[in-house]
């Protein structure tokens, strides 16, 4: 393919200024950015990136928390052809130095404050005096736009490599499901260093013209004021976001009304789903995606059936296969133009990650119903295996999530010399509550096989969360907790 400008990610901004000027493209802390002030910017911070050296081709890191500055030098970069490297706010010195030297980064754009970062770094600030460049440098539409770095769930985290083409389809295609339009006002809470912020939040809702309510770091309370203030009527989040915002409203006469809602980043408790629906008057629609499918594989729709415990279908482009294990569930397999070029010179998880034809082994394990909806099962390595016999977490932590008690469950598996490993649940019970941990097991002892339900429940005051707010299962140290466990029954 021929290198083109209008094959550019960059090219979402351009048509969204000419077409929408005028109207708002972003709000963070009550002021209001315009589609042609942003596009300024991003020909300002394009301008700043070349003085510094910045050609095609050239990795920039974006150190920065959802503020207008990301979205402006996130487009900026990619108007000169450079590839841009999102990085979490959160993250700390030595996670963002493997990150900056793993991929090469030209400059890095932060904040001042950050003294952790040691690159050349490029004050954000400085863009308001820079010369502007209009002009979007020529990309191959295959080529790599974005380096996103997975979370590392196995070894140290990957760069996945998202291309404009497909960043671009994932980003028109949502809007499409979500029937997003210039006149909506989209919450902007998921960080946009983020692959669930970056092509929903920020790619999406250029993609579309409206205008995104940034959220520069979550928190419930806050977060109801904001969707009210601004009237949002488009809520994307992860569903601690939504647990979160249920606790929060729990207090309010009136719940902020929603127009749709779209949950991701982690399963969604079918539970929460009817509560957030009821309180917040919306539909919800889950889907699914993961960084090395640029955010999306499968999602619910507007005007289509919604099934609760599934994901929806695949989107528009994207095909999905279940590499069947036994009855009909196995690892779920993705193909489209949303799927990675590879992992950033990492050949080795490239080939194990990808076939020869294109299809991403996922890591989820799956089943497909006769519609093609897409039914989860749970994460290929977080199965517990009790005595030989298969245990999904998820499936417990559903049933757990109906007793009125529950707040928030994770359910994992710990070292056990008999079995290999015992079922343990973790949970976070709600304000002002505290349960009894032998009617817990016995709740979901009557609703579950007998070897599934948990031998131990664990009261937390809170679970390990990654940058987006996900749990992290895999961040609970097993070992300890069979330490503790074998000291409770010592006592």
């Amino acid at each position: 393919m021929s290198a083109r400008a209008d094959a550019s990610l960059a090219a979402l901004l351009r048509d969204a200024a000419r077409m929408h000027a005028r109207r708002p493209a972003l709000t963070s802390n009550g002021q209001a950015l315009s589609y042609d002030e942003l596009d300024s910017l991003a020909g300002r911070f394009a301008g700043l990136l070349r003085a510094r050296g910045v050609e095609r081709g050239d990795r920039v890191a974006l150190l920065l928390p959802n503020i207008p500055a990301f979205a402006a030098a996130y487009y900026g970069a990619l108007r000169l052809g450079a590839i841009v490297v999102p990085l979490n706010f959160l993250l700390k010195r030595d996670e963002i130095a493997h990150r900056l030297a793993d991929c090469g980064a030209r400059v890095v754009v932060t904040l001042p404050a950050r003294d952790d970062v040691s690159s050349e770094r490029v004050d954000p600030a400085q863009a308001a005096h820079a010369p502007r460049i209009d002009e979007l440098t020529p990309v191959d539409g295959s080529g790599t736009a974005v380096i996103l770095y997975t979370s590392g769930t196995t070894g140290g985290p990957k760069g996945a490599e998202l291309t404009h083409t497909g960043l671009r389809m994932v980003a028109t295609t949502l809007g499409r499901l979500l029937d997003v339009t210039h006149e909506d006002v989209v919450f902007g809470g998921a960080p946009l260093a983020h692959v669930f912020g970056m092509s929903a939040a920020l790619n999406m809702t250029v993609a579309a013209g409206a205008s995104v309510a940034l959220v520069e770091r979550f928190e419930a309370k806050a977060a109801l004021k904001l969707i009210a203030r601004e009237h949002v009527q488009v809520f994307l989040g992860v569903p601690t976001m939504c647990i979160a915002l249920l606790a929060a409203a729990e207090s309010a006469a009136k719940a902020p009304q929603l127009r749709v809602a779209h949950c991701g980043g982690s399963p969604l408790a079918v539970e929460t789903l009817h509560a957030f629906a009821e309180r917040f008057g919306c539909e919800v629609l889950e889907g699914y995606g993961l960084t090395e499918a640029a955010g999306t594989v499968t999602s619910h729709r507007r005007g289509r059936p919604v099934k609760p415990g599934s994901v929806g279908e695949a989107i528009d482009g994207t095909e999905i296969r279940i590499e069947e294990i036994a009855d009909g569930q196995g690892e779920v397999l993705a193909r489209g133009p949303g799927i990675m070029r590879g992992y950033w010179r990492n050949e080795a998880g490239t080939r194990a990650a990808l076939s020869a034809d294109g299809w991403l082994a996922t890591g989820d394990i799956g089943r497909l119903d006769d519609d093609g909806y897409l039914f989860l099962v749970d994460r290929k390595k977080d199965v517990i295996i009790r005595g030989g016999y298969n245990v999904y977490p998820r499936e417990v932590e559903e049933i757990l999530y109906k007793h009125p008690a529950v707040r928030e469950v994770a359910v994992v598996g710990v070292p056990d010399p008999v079995l290999g490993e015992e079922v343990v649940a973790l949970i976070v019970p709600h304000d002002g509550q505290s349960p009894d941990r032998s009617e817990l097991q016995s709740f979901v002892r009557e609703r579950i096989a007998a070897y599934k339900y948990p031998r131990s429940i664990v009261v937390v005051d809170e679970l390990p969360r990654g940058p987006s707010g996900k749990v992290l299962r895999r961040e609970i140290d097993r070992a300890a907790l069979r330490s503790v466990l074998d000291q409770s029954k010592g006592a």
